[in-house]
């Protein structure tokens, strides 16, 4: 692990930012850290915060805490954070659609998804699992895609919402694809599974987490999954890329955030922290049974994935004209 900065490396790195001298009167963080999580406690990004914040309690000598925001499918939280004073004790659980997502589907929205936040860390990601009900008679991603063919705008897919990663990984589908499906939006994964295994919509682009249970019980079943391969946890269901959309991939994912103007030398003690918190064997062996991927990159490379992310969903926005009613 990199040492422990020192007060007097982190009081130089505070000071090339031009913070004010009472900033510096004691070593960073001289007060609780809050971690900001954009949805209602009980959920897998709040679960992973608390997970977090115990560990960073201990490694940085200060208590952290987790504060739920939740609002406008995430945003609320996020502007929240972004606002806050850049001295790393406000930080963003953030997920695919506040800092990927958010910026070319809400007009008007109050901070920038990538030049408002200074990235820590993307900690997890997920694939999603393309589902179906038992009724429907394909047993493939070749057999779905043909009957979407046959049958332009006729099969269902559900999702947590308008603008979520589920809704817009099924526009991608279409347009990789080149079907035409009926897109049926719930206020959250639970109706969302609910009515598909009550028949009420035939399929879903669902989260990975949600999904595996009925998976496993036989009350769904699985096409594909959106990773760029096989998921260890369903190493029968392949990849998209591999039943037949060359290319394709789409994850959910979930990293850490301070506002844009964080001190370099607190975003990288806020990493070193964090990366050997998300390896540790409980939090790591924990996640990945759930069916998450252990990421804890580093913040240039986070920062480059947000870029890279932002523009392609701007794309698959454009395209598919998606609004966020």
């Amino acid at each position: 692990m990199t040492p422990v900065l020192t007060r007097r490396a982190l009081c130089v790195g505070l000071a090339a930012t031009g913070l004010a001298a009472p900033a510096l009167a004691q070593p960073w963080p001289a007060r609780p850290v809050r971690i900001v999580v954009p949805f209602p406690p009980g959920g897998s990004t709040d679960l992973l915060a608390r997970r977090l914040g115990e560990r960073l309690t201990t490694s940085l000598g200060q208590t952290v805490l987790v504060e739920n925001r939740p609002g406008a499918g995430g945003t609320a939280g996020a502007d929240y954070v972004a606002k806050a004073p850049p001295d790393g004790l406000v930080l963003l659980m953030g997920v695919t659609g506040s800092n990927a997502i958010a910026g070319s589907l809400f007009r008007g929205l109050p901070y920038d998804p990538v030049a408002s936040f200074a990235p820590i860390s993307r900690l997890v990601s997920a694939p999603l699992v393309l589902v179906v009900t038992p009724a429907m008679p394909v047993r493939d991603l070749a057999g779905y895609i043909a009957a979407a063919k046959a049958a332009p705008s006729s099969i269902t897919y559900a999702t947590p919402g308008n603008g979520t990663s589920m809704h817009l990984t099924g526009v991608l589908f279409e347009q990789m694809a080149g079907v035409s499906l009926v897109h049926v939006p719930y206020r959250g994964s639970a109706g969302a599974l609910t009515d598909l295994m009550g028949g009420q919509v035939q399929s879903s682009f669902g989260d990975f987490l949600v999904m595996l249970p009925q998976i496993r019980a036989g009350a769904i079943r699985p096409l594909a999954v959106t990773s760029a391969a096989r998921h260890p946890l369903l190493p029968e269901v392949p990849s998209m890329a591999e039943a037949g959309l060359p290319g394709f991939e789409a994850t959910s994912w979930q990293g850490l955030f301070a506002p844009a103007g964080t001190p370099d030398a607190i975003v990288q003690r806020l990493h070193t922290e964090v990366r050997a918190a998300m390896l540790s064997e409980d939090i790591r062996d924990g996640f990945a049974s759930q069916g998450f991927i252990i990421e804890a990159t580093p913040p240039a490379e986070f920062a480059g994935f947000v870029a890279v992310e932002t523009r392609r969903w701007a794309e698959v926005v454009r395209a598919g004209n998606v609004t966020a009613n």
